[in-house]
């Protein structure tokens, strides 16, 4: 198993020559880092533990003007080695790469105090105290400290242990969760194509996978760690990825990701350690894994703000950055993203309402609160947002808050018998009218929604069950029936319908009640007597004509042609052909 350790401290203070100490390896990758003695470049290097497993320390520069290279190699990594020079003591640059550890919230380190050949026991163990009671009073607290010379190999391997153990408690990283590998270095293979680097902390990534890069997809066709192949590689590792295909060019600051499964977001709001949001510049850089973005702040509380990003980044609810000030040379807060979807300020008061729900937020992701909040989301996206899925869904990717849900339902039973009562003669609410009635995103919500109440036909019935029909429609169906009570197949024509006041929509009424029987525009005739027919046709032989049919029935080819249609689709009758049909087995 692989643990990844960055360094940190100021410049020259025998960081590289310490890792060389205790790898073996030249940790400074560039001539020019060599030629000037500094650590310009993100620089690697391993060693393997006493007690199995490997070490990979991310050596990363402490000069000035190269902080943002410092910070792309603290943010992936779980775990620090803290150095200060025994014959220079605590500087500028040991308290800014120090600020940068606690705005991340970096818990699991240690301390070494170099150059020990270089400076008395006394001024070593000075340089100690006043180092560990700066570190103790950050997100570290209390750390290991040695002393030790990477020149002279005096304490190394008490550091050695020291490490190890170090190793021993840093938390199991999730190896199936989803995939970010913020790039650190691009480079070119001849034959081979791109290959990028990074500290994988989260995930596995496997030769074949495809990530998504740059807005394109990339296929994995080698993978590197600690310059062996592997054809897979978890977390937490450095890994060089073999990439084929993709975006013409992936730069320093992107990341490799599963492919549907994250979020990019250019607005986000975050909790703030450090400085109060209202003092704060309103303009800073934003800086995550190897993304160093420029941002707008907009204080919202004490240590709330809306944070509006230059590019879009690949962010979930619980990530933690920071914020610096490159003008000021110091970061003035760090930062835990709290919603990556936060609805805009749309109406006065909106942002102070904002901050008071943002004030009740811990920081750590809460699916159950967050859907809670939302009401409805889908679970694909909660996800991507950084949430832990907390229930089933209600249909099919769609997560419902329990006590949304049931207001829901309660809304839909009221919107139902509203509609009843409105129009008894239509009781039936449609599902599209109960959708937009409930400002419901998906049909599949109304159907879940409606379930234990009668649906018929796409409507959704409540306690009024059959359409209830109005005094006039009642008599003029009782007026219908007289009419159809010896001559049943010689349906009133359009005339007498209107005579009755019988319009197409009371018609329809009607047939939902059961009052009538609609065979065809304008044609109807009583309940039953498409059965009756069939039973009077079923006597014509094995096949008749429409001919036939007319003058067995007693009516005209005005009621005949739309009637045997209508016994065609309920399967009382058949055609044999283009002239005959014949009665099928269910009416005899």
């Amino acid at each position: 198993m692989m643990h990844v350790v960055a360094t940190a401290g100021h410049v020259d203070h025998g960081k590289s020559t310490l890792v060389r100490a205790l790898t073996g390896m030249e940790p400074d990758r560039l001539e020019e880092e060599r030629r000037r003695g500094l650590t310009i470049e993100l620089g690697f290097a391993w060693t393997a533990l006493p007690g199995g497993g490997r070490l990979a320390f991310v050596d990363v520069p402490g000069h000035e003007r190269l902080v943002a290279t410092m910070l792309a190699g603290v943010g992936p990594v779980p775990a620090v080695m803290f150095v200060v020079a025994a014959d220079q003591g605590w500087q500028r640059q040991s308290e800014e790469h120090l600020a940068v550890l606690d705005a991340l919230g970096v818990r699991h380190g240690l301390l070494a105090v170099t150059r020990r050949d270089l400076a008395g026991e006394a001024a070593a163990n000075r340089v100690r105290d006043e180092a560990l009671a700066h570190i103790s009073a950050t997100s570290l607290g209390e750390v290991e400290s040695f002393l030790v010379s990477g020149a002279t190999g005096e304490g190394v391997a008490g550091l050695r242990a020291g490490l190890e153990r170090l190793a021993g408690a840093l938390p199991r990283p999730d190896t199936d969760a989803d995939v970010r590998l913020w790039v650190d270095r691009v480079f070119t293979i001849r034959g081979r194509g791109t290959v990028v680097t990074g500290t994988l902390g989260a995930g596995t990534i496997r030769v074949g996978d495809r990530l998504a890069a740059g807005g394109g997809l990339a296929r994995v066709r080698g993978l590197q760690s600690l310059k062996e192949d592997h054809a897979e590689v978890g977390a937490v590792a450095r890994v060089a990825v073999n990439l084929h295909g993709g975006p013409a060019e992936i730069g320093r600051g992107e990341a490799l990701l599963t492919p549907d499964r994250w979020l990019t977001a250019d607005v986000i709001d975050v909790r703030l350690r450090g400085d109060p949001a209202g003092e704060l510049p309103r303009e800073l850089v934003f800086h995550l894994g190897t993304a160093a973005v420029p941002v707008h702040v907009r204080p919202l509380g004490d240590d709330t703000a809306r944070l509006s990003l230059r590019r879009p980044l690949p962010l979930r609810a619980g990530d933690t950055a920071l914020l610096r000030d490159p003008g000021r040379h110091r970061v003035p807060a760090g930062v835990t993203v709290l919603d990556v979807r936060p609805e805009p300020f749309t109406r006065r008061g909106a942002a102070a309402a904002r901050a008071a729900e943002l004030a009740a937020l811990t920081g750590r992701p809460d699916g159950a609160a967050e859907l809670r909040r939302r009401g409805l989301i889908r679970r694909a996206e909660l996800v991507a947002m950084g949430f832990p899925v907390p229930c089933e869904p209600v249909a099919g990717d769609w997560l419902a808050d329990p006590g949304h849900w049931a207001e829901l339902r309660e809304r839909l039973g009221t919107a139902v018998d509203a509609h009843a009562a409105a129009d008894p003669a239509d009781p039936g609410l449609p599902a599209d009218a109960a959708r937009r009635a409930l400002g419901l995103p998906d049909r599949a919500l109304v159907v879940a929604l409606a379930d234990g109440l009668l649906w018929r036909d796409g409507r959704i019935y409540g306690r009024a069950i059959a359409p209830e029909l109005p005094p006039d429609v009642r008599r003029a169906v009782d007026a219908v029936r007289r009419d159809l009570a010896e001559h049943p197949f010689q349906a009133p024509d359009a005339n007498r319908l209107a005579e009755l006041g019988l319009t197409p929509k009371m018609i329809a009424a009607a047939a939902k009640a059961g009052a009538l029987l609609r065979v065809g525009d304008g044609i109807v005739l009583l309940p039953g007597d498409d059965a009756r027919a069939a039973e009077i046709l079923a006597g014509l032989g094995e096949t008749f004509t429409l001919s036939e049919a007319r003058r067995a029935l007693g009516t005209t080819r005005r009621v005949a042609v739309p009637l045997l249609e209508h016994l065609d689709e309920t399967g009382h009758t058949a055609r044999v052909d283009d002239l005959r049909r014949r009665c099928t087995e269910r009416t005899r």
